[in-house]
């Protein structure tokens, strides 16, 4: 080594890249490496180190911790680690000193020299690299996360660079954080309070399969990440650091908090056969759930090769410091854990009762006032919607999108099951003590179809994926009224665009925490596809030149969650106690429903207001293929006026001022769904 390059031990603490008077500290955790070299750039695409630093174990280790003070150093360089140590595939060690390796708490990266193809079969090439970030100066300018409770919640699941990415945005950066910022004014415009952002965190965009690659498609959603502490510097046009926090001041201050969805069951290395980018090179053994036969092999309950040991103790307090530097450092309001059942499984795989990382996470004090999500399963098969855990966690109701979806599509003998999940699913949550807020209610996702597909499609249609059709879930309990796919049929077109208010009506009826898909509230198409995860095109990206049936359904919507703000008793914090004055149940008369009836689609209820000034709301949902004449109870002193029937055009569909309702019954066509309030 150049002898201008002055060392000094270095502390493990903070872990990474941390820049200090006079130069850099790093530090990386490797418990069982017995070399470890750090390279230093001074660019992100430079073909040489400026220099490599080989770390005296005696001087530059504590415990598993490998650590230097490098006098000099500066902020915007780039650097990469090396490892090497004992070579032993069985016992689950993949060290390769050839390799150079991202730092794993990188805050800032750069995948410029990266090629995926060529490191997962060692044919050379370069390494993701990380940058060295200046210490941190951001000002926030008094900015602190919203702290909002799910009761009061209103999801939008959206894609960063999806939601502008299109030129019809308009936006100067389309496609980035500084696109987000832009677009607040539709978001606050519609009226959600949160939005919840696929990945973020750098990942892989080239992880896709070798069939999708050939159609040169890449890995769209996010979720094969590479460093959980870094912004993806694909959303930012410099400095992703500083344009992720700008995005989430300008949400808070629009009052729109930010839900990250974080990717903690896997990672971008993928199975044996993956390449090897930071946690393989450094502590594979520990990071990952290996074969106990064989440690040379995955143990996979993701689908895409590996599992993260999250119980592992020193992996539970690597998440537990990410969450917390997300929440902390870039003012995030809450997460929602991708595949979170992974994070119920044991050091041998097994599905365990008391997760220690689940209860880390819920009881540390900076997650105190953070929402968390859990996505309650994996892709093997452990599915704890219901049974989750943790308490203060909200979950994915997969049993409030199934059923919804079978129910909006005219099934019947469901009325038990639709009212249950109206209601909350308190045969979900009530018995552990938890409330409706615990649920996560969706119709539609990034995963599947979107809701205009939802009513388009009997089929889903993922051939643009190259794996011809195999891909995708064929259990979408879509129907696609009476056409498959695109039309200019007017009466198909009318009962879709009903079918998909029918959809949000009932969704923002229902107790709990309902979610929108972001462009569903312009009825955004994919044209079929139901798992467009590698799509980073015109099939994913939102449209932002509204057809005039996109403009209508963008009122419909918004006037429905406004309905939704204005009814404190449609988002209780408790189940319903005292039915009978809280709520009733009706069929086609005023009677109860025929709850056992296979045939019955009909069903009514009446809310009460929560508050004394509320008013009382009167639903009729009409699943039925013909017209229904239907009671109305009393509203005495009151009247009932309508607020809203899906089966009308546009501008009745949605009539906030109420319409008066004259007599006792009203006519609900075939498909309908109204709403009447008692003033």
């Amino acid at each position: 080594m150049d002898k201008k390059w002055v060392l000094e031990a270095g502390d493990r603490f903070p872990h990474g890249a941390t820049a200090r008077s006079g130069g850099v500290n790093f530090s990386v955790f490797s418990r069982r490496a017995t070399r470890v070299w750090l390279r230093l750039y001074r660019g992100a695409t430079d073909p040489t180190p400026l220099v490599e630093i080989e770390l005296d174990p005696h001087e530059h280790r504590t415990y598993a911790w490998w650590h230097v003070f490098v006098v000099g150093a500066q902020p915007g360089w780039y650097y990469t680690w090396r490892a090497d140590g004992p070579p032993d595939p069985a016992a689950g060690l993949s060290f390769d000193a050839k390799r150079e390796l991202l730092d794993p708490w990188a805050r800032l990266v750069s995948d410029e020299l990266w090629w995926r193809i060529d490191a997962a079969r060692d044919a050379g090439g370069g390494a993701v690299r990380a940058q060295i970030a200046a210490s941190d100066d951001y000002d926030w300018q008094g900015d602190t996360p919203l702290k909002r409770s799910f009761t009061d919640t209103i999801v939008y699941e959206m894609h960063v660079g999806g939601f502008t990415r299109d030129p019809s945005s308009g936006v100067d950066e389309p496609g980035t954080f500084r696109g987000v910022i832009d677009k607040i004014p539709h978001l606050v415009a519609l009226g959600v309070t949160d939005v919840e952002l696929l990945p973020v965190c750098a990942f892989d965009w080239q992880d896709a399969p070798a069939a999708g690659a050939a159609f040169n498609l890449s890995n769209y959603w996010g979720y094969s990440t590479l460093a959980f502490f870094a912004p993806h510097p694909h959303f930012a046009t410099r400095d992703a650091r500083r344009e992720f926090r700008d995005m989430v001041k300008a949400l808070h201050k629009a009052g729109i908090g930010v839900i990250l969805d974080v990717v903690f069951n896997h990672t971008a290395e993928g199975g044996a056969g993956g390449p090897v980018i930071n946690f393989k090179g450094l502590m594979n053994e520990q990071f990952y759930l290996l074969d106990p036969e064989d440690r040379s092999r995955y143990l996979d309950f993701t689908g895409v090769g590996n599992t993260v040991r999250c119980n592992d103790p020193f992996v539970a307090q690597y998440l537990l410091e990410c969450l917390t530097f997300w929440a902390r450092e870039m003012h995030v309001d809450g997460f929602r854990f991708d595949l979170a059942s992974v994070l119920a499984r044991g050091l041998d795989g097994e599905p365990i009762a008391d997760p220690p990382v689940i209860a880390t996470i819920e009881f540390a004090e900076a997650l105190a006032d953070t929402r968390l999500i859990a996505e309650a399963w994996d892709a093997t098969g452990h599915y704890l919607v219901g049974n989750w855990p943790g308490f203060r966690w909200a979950e994915w109701n997969g049993r409030y999108r199934d059923t919804l979806r079978r129910y909006l599509r005219g099934e019947g003998g469901l009325l038990g099951e639709v009212a249950t999940r109206i209601a909350g699913s308190s045969d979900l949550y009530a018995l552990a003590g938890k409330g409706p807020g615990n649920s996560v209610n969706f119709i539609t996702c990034h995963d599947g179809f979107t809701l205009w597909d939802l009513v388009s499609y009997d089929v889903k249609h993922n051939e643009a994926n190259g794996e011809e059709n195999r891909d995708g879930r064929d259990d979408n309990f879509s129907w696609n009224s009476g056409v498959e796919g695109e039309t200019d049929d007017p009466a198909v077109l009318e009962l879709r665009a009903q079918r998909a208010r029918n959809a949000v009506a009932l969704l923002l009826l229902s107790q709990g925490v309902p979610m929108l898909l972001a462009g569903d509230e312009v009825l955004r198409t994919q044209r079929g596809n139901n798992n467009a995860y590698c799509q980073d095109n015109e099939i994913s990206w939102l449209d932002w030149s509204f057809t005039p049936a996109a403009r209508e359904m963008l009122r419909f919507t918004r006037e429905m969650i406004a309905l939704r703000k204005r009814h404190p008793s449609l988002r209780r914090a408790r189940f319903f106690a005292h039915e009978d004055h809280e709520i009733r149940w009706y069929g086609d008369t005023l009677e109860p429903p025929s709850w056992e009836d296979p045939e019955a689609r009909v069903l009514c209820f009446t809310l009460a207001g929560l508050a004394s000034d509320e008013p009382a709301l009167h639903v009729m949902i009409n699943m039925a293929a013909k017209s229904r004449i239907l009671p109305l109870p009393p509203a005495s002193p009151r009247e009932w006026r309508r607020i809203a029937d899906t089966t009308l055009a546009a501008p009745d569909d949605v009539t906030p001022a109420g319409i008066p309702i004259l007599g006792e019954r009203y006519e609900l066509p075939a498909h309908g769904v109204a709403i009447f309030e008692a003033r």
